[in-house]
């Protein structure tokens, strides 16, 4: 056996630990949603156009997507009368690698009709309370910090993580078009480091599919979750009202253009059923961001069987 093999063999018979504990990990995840009454559905992976978003771009399919996020097909199963439905499925996206990136991974989706997006922040924290539990894991390491996961978890608004710990304020950052690169250099690396931390009211030009906030349109109702600096999961309110939803959807498309990334159609299958969705909230959790947590890991291809760089 030359030199490749016997690396490569080694580097799968070392992940054996890990593979493991990821099993225990999605074994206990479905356990939760089926105690929840939660039906487990698939949709396509490949489909005709992703929903339009500017920061993100899928992967091509002939003439046709991988998908960034099962969303669109789990929303329209949400306005057919499936109350409550979660799914487990490979996720693409393009030019997305590093140690916390891959081009393919695994997300964990979710949605409740008749939930807010606080009720879904209290529902998220009660599944990951109730699966590492079910792994007899009451703390996670993190970059020497060693975080308790018992309740309550910390909420914070976005303009008060800004207040904290950023040097400029929400307005200031988002007047210079700032904003990610302080949330990623100032205010990320101190979330959830106790304990996993809620960050939530984005601001309303971020809301993608999110509904805003009637007590202060500002804000959309949505929520992030953190846990040692690490993101996790992105949560909201569901906007139900297409009209609002074309025009975002549009908006997104000519900053797509300007940066010559892939034309998509509009998603007229999805704008056509909002109506008719009840008042909900849904969120995605990504799976292998949080087996790097529980593997105590910094590199996302500890944590899945195949990097794509050793197919």
């Amino acid at each position: 056996m030359n030199d490749f093999h016997q690396d490569d063999h080694f580097s799968l018979a070392r992940k054996l630990q890990s593979l493991q504990l990821r099993a225990k990990l999605l074994q206990s995840i479905r356990n939760f949603f089926i105690q929840n009454n939660f039906l487990e559905i698939e949709t396509p992976i490949r489909i005709p156009s992703p929903a339009p978003e500017e920061h993100i771009e899928a992967i091509t399919s002939e003439d046709w997507f991988l998908q960034t996020s099962p969303e669109l097909c789990m929303k329209r199963l949400l306005a057919a009368g499936y109350p409550r439905i979660f799914q487990i499925s490979k996720c693409f996206r393009a030019t997305e690698r590093g140690d916390k990136h891959l081009p393919e991974f695994t997300m964990l989706e979710w949605y409740v009709a008749g939930f807010d997006y606080h009720q879904l922040m209290d529902q998220n924290e009660s599944l990951i309370c109730s699966v590492t539990q079910d792994m007899d894991i009451t703390r996670i390491n993190r970059k020497d910090k060693k975080i308790n996961l018992s309740s309550p978890w910390e909420r914070v608004t976005v303009k008060d993580a800004f207040l904290k710990y950023a040097p400029i304020t929400l307005e200031d950052a988002l007047d210079q078009d700032k904003f990610d690169e302080t949330m990623v250099e100032y205010i990320e690396p101190h979330l959830g480091i106790d304990r996993p931390t809620f960050i939530y009211d984005y601001p309303a030009k971020m809301a993608a599919l999110a509904k805003i906030k009637k007590s202060n349109p500002a804000v959309a109702e949505r929520f992030e979750l953190y846990i040692g600096g690490l993101e996790l999961a992105n949560g909201f309110s569901e906007l139900t009202n297409a009209n609002e939803q074309r025009q975002r959807f549009e908006e997104a498309l000519k900053a797509r253009a300007a940066k010559r990334w892939a034309h998509y159609a509009m998603p007229e299958k999805f704008l056509k059923i909002m109506p008719t969705m009840p008042e909900s909230a849904g969120i995605a959790l990504g799976i292998d961001r949080l087996m790097m947590l529980l593997a105590d890991t910094n590199k996302i291809d500890d944590v899945v069987a195949f990097a794509p760089e050793s197919l």
